[in-house]
């Protein structure tokens, strides 16, 4: 039973624009930490040995055939970093496309965190389906930067590799 009892199209309305106000919201906070605060904080983002590497959400959910049809939030978030492409091959390109990625995955855990709002307002069954709600829309967006993010490392020390041996190339 809820905390505050509505009827139900009020309920359906307050939902619908609780979670419109809590992605814009969370979104938007985060956006304002500086980038510098991911890189610090990397421990939060580690891979995990049972990922390998990332292939793990390439072989269970298939994330090759369907993350180009996830719309960027640059759609929603004018000033973000669009990771719909790379911005280029170069070590700084990457580590910020990387750092970037870390932003998206901890924007998506945040947002799964107040679903437990809905129930002050919701019936028990309708607190329930926000919780999945939340769940199911973000979880699918942390797949794919969770299997980004190896694939990104591996380039960015695949072009450290090439810069150590043009350096020594060119001392020798």
């Amino acid at each position: 039973m809820p905390l505050v009892e509505l009827p139900l199209l009020w309920v359906a309305l307050l939902d619908a624009f609780a979670w419109l106000l809590l992605h814009l919201v969370i979104s938007i906070a985060i956006q304002r930490v500086p980038v510098s605060w991911f890189m610090r904080n990397d421990w939060l983002f580690q891979q995990f040995s049972w990922e390998r590497e990332g292939r793990i959400w390439q072989q269970f959910f298939n994330v090759k055939k369907w993350k180009r049809h996830i719309p960027d939030g640059t759609l929603f978030i004018r000033n973000g970093y669009d990771k719909s492409t790379l911005h280029g091959r170069d070590r700084t390109s990457l580590g910020l496309f990387l750092l970037e990625s870390r932003r998206a995955e901890f924007v998506h855990w945040l947002t799964i965190v107040p679903s437990v709002l809905f129930f002050i307002w919701n019936p028990l069954w309708a607190a329930w389906l926000n919780v999945a709600y939340a769940v199911l829309f973000n979880l699918p967006l942390i797949i794919v930067q969770r299997f980004n993010r190896p694939r990104l490392e591996r380039l960015i020390n695949a072009e450290m590799v090439a810069r150590k041996r043009s350096v020594s190339n060119v001392n020798t």
